[in-house]
């Protein structure tokens, strides 16, 4: 990631664009604005993103296909800006990957510490050195595999499935603490993500995604069990 981080706004509204270009330009981030999928794929192109903001409420091609549009292509970070009464869609979005939110309306303070905690998380995960507690090389979650060196999870059939950083924070986690029970408080820890409220339902919706992709039978998790008031655990073989 660049000393000074790109953030792409995406927005349909000018008024917002022009906001959030002149504030975000005024903390040092070089700012790209978009007003709908067709610039935003322009700015993609052109060159290096960090990080995107996305309204969820766009005409055409709204939030939610743009989310799977970059979770498909791109690692960048992915904060959603939402509307009231958008929650449904909000947790759709965390679902497809996105790593963050911010509803409308919005305080540029609040959102700067989101962009500045997304951006924090997705740097640590590209300049973290491997630790001594590191597995090596793969770790088998179910049929899944996690390359740990290269940050990539990949099917049974060699396919490479896509998960944000802070998905591949919480496998990498699990893969350093197998068969212990961890509750949502010290996964923070462990993960280094003390930016997330461990009282948010967030980090269960990344169980619940990550689960998506690693269980056999999703309603019946195996490899990432529930331990009912306590956390979760991170079973190898499915047996515990």
């Amino acid at each position: 990631m660049a000393d000074r981080a790109h953030i792409v706004v995406v927005d349909d509204e000018p008024e917002i664009r022009e906001t959030l270009e002149e504030y975000l330009g005024m903390q040092g981030f070089a700012v790209t604005t978009a007003s709908g999928g067709s610039d935003l794929r322009r700015a993609i192109a052109a060159g290096a993103v960090d990080l995107v903001l996305l309204d969820l409420n766009m005409p055409g091609e709204d939030g939610l296909s743009l989310t799977r549009y970059l979770r498909q292509e791109t690692r960048v970070g992915i904060i959603l800006v939402t509307a009231a009464g958008e929650s449904i869609d909000r947790v759709v979005g965390l679902e497809m990957g996105a790593d963050d939110y911010v509803p409308k309306p919005f305080d540029l303070r609040e959102l700067l510490a989101r962009v500045r905690s997304v951006l924090r998380r997705l740097q640590a995960r590209s300049a973290a050195p491997a630790e001594k507690a590191e597995p090596a090389g793969h770790v088998a979650f179910g049929a899944c595999r996690l390359d740990l060196a290269g940050q990539r999870l990949f099917a049974a059939d060699g396919s490479e499935l896509a998960i944000t950083a802070m998905e591949f924070d919480l496998l990498r986690t699990f893969a350093r603490h197998p068969r212990q029970v961890l509750s949502r408080d010290r996964l923070l820890d462990l993960a280094h993500n003390r930016d997330w409220d461990p009282f948010d339902r967030s980090i269960d919706v990344r169980i619940t995604r990550l689960r998506r992709k690693i269980e056999a039978d999703p309603a019946k998790p195996q490899v990432i069990k529930t331990v009912r008031g306590t956390g979760y655990m991170f079973v190898p073989d499915g047996k515990e």
